[in-house]
């Protein structure tokens, strides 16, 4: 099947029998934090729908009552630069009205500009934030209206 960037993907909560799916992409997602992905349903879960298969997802919890922390965004190779991890964002922004925050690996170039293009904004860096391999966290700040 040929995907085309016009085809959008359909976006809804995720559920248990994505978890699969989500751990593959995870795993195969360089850069992303490698979460128990079970863990994910007790947070904001939401998954992009391409075709029939899980394309990406997006998993945040809130941290304070106007303040909400993304986890987690990955999208499947064969799926990035379709506008699915931006769509997945977006639906958290229209679900959420405040303040979100995110850290990035400081190497991850290609995420810093795909946040910088969606209107994040750095605020800070914590060093030796990551593990495997040891690295700098960038956190992020996007409001949300």
């Amino acid at each position: 099947m040929c995907i085309t960037p016009t085809m959008m993907p359909v976006i809804r909560r995720g559920s248990a029998e994505d978890l699969e799916a989500i751990a593959a992409i995870q795993y195969h997602s360089e850069g992303a934090s490698q979460w128990n992905p079970p863990d994910y349903l007790a947070h904001d879960l939401y998954v992009a729908i391409q075709g029939s298969r899980v394309a990406g997802f997006v998993a945040a919890r809130a941290v304070a009552p106007d303040e909400i922390e993304i986890l987690n965004l990955a999208v499947a190779k064969e799926f990035r630069r379709q506008g699915i991890g931006g769509a997945l964002l977006k639906t958290i922004f229209r679900n959420w009205k405040g303040a979100v925050f995110l850290e990035v690996r400081a190497s991850n170039e290609a995420a810093i500009k795909f946040y910088k293009y969606l209107g994040f904004q750095e605020v800070s860096r914590r060093t030796g934030y990551y593990d495997s391999p040891p690295e700098t966290a960038i956190v992020m700040k996007f409001h949300s209206c």
